[in-house]
């Protein structure tokens, strides 16, 4: 499977990413969502910044889920993996606030980080506040140039 990761261009994540200080991405729901349960180690991640192209790619290397999360899980996990997600441990109280009444938690180890040819993708179908999009393949959204393999 293929995946396209919209990131808030003001948290600068992206630019971690590439740098190598981030090596999971995470996602906090409140409820399940895309991409629990759709992705799997071997699968593709494409990132991009809101409003920007596409310029990274990345394989998962491995999925770590948590359930049924409360405040004290959620601080533990930012604790325990903040920083290979990109969180200084000067921000965690901040990332705490905003993640202590999620539910979910979805950790995604990454490998083979390379920066790819920007392109853009079309987002109709997916919603347009969509934050994480799952396919099977993502040239099928890539916008002008469907046809041609990344």
């Amino acid at each position: 499977m293929d995946h396209v990761a919209i990131m808030k261009k003001s948290w600068g994540l992206t630019g971690k990413i590439i740098s190598g200080k981030k090596t999971i991405e995470s996602r906090w729901y409140k409820l399940k969502r895309s991409p629990w349960g759709k992705i799997a180690a071997g699968d593709s991640v494409y990132f991009k910044d809101s409003g920007e192209p596409v310029r990274i790619k990345a394989k998962v290397r491995h999925i770590i889920t948590f359930e049924r999360i409360g405040p004290k899980k959620v601080l533990w996990i930012l604790k325990k993996y903040g920083n290979q997600d990109g969180i200084n441990e000067k921000d965690t109280q901040k990332f705490f606030n905003m993640f202590k009444d999620r539910k979910y938690c979805l950790l995604i180890f990454l490998k083979d980080v390379k920066k790819v040819k920007p392109f853009q993708i079309n987002k109709k179908g997916f919603g347009a506040m969509s934050a994480w999009i799952t396919l099977d393949d993502v040239n099928k959204i890539r916008r002008g140039q469907t046809k041609k393999p990344i």
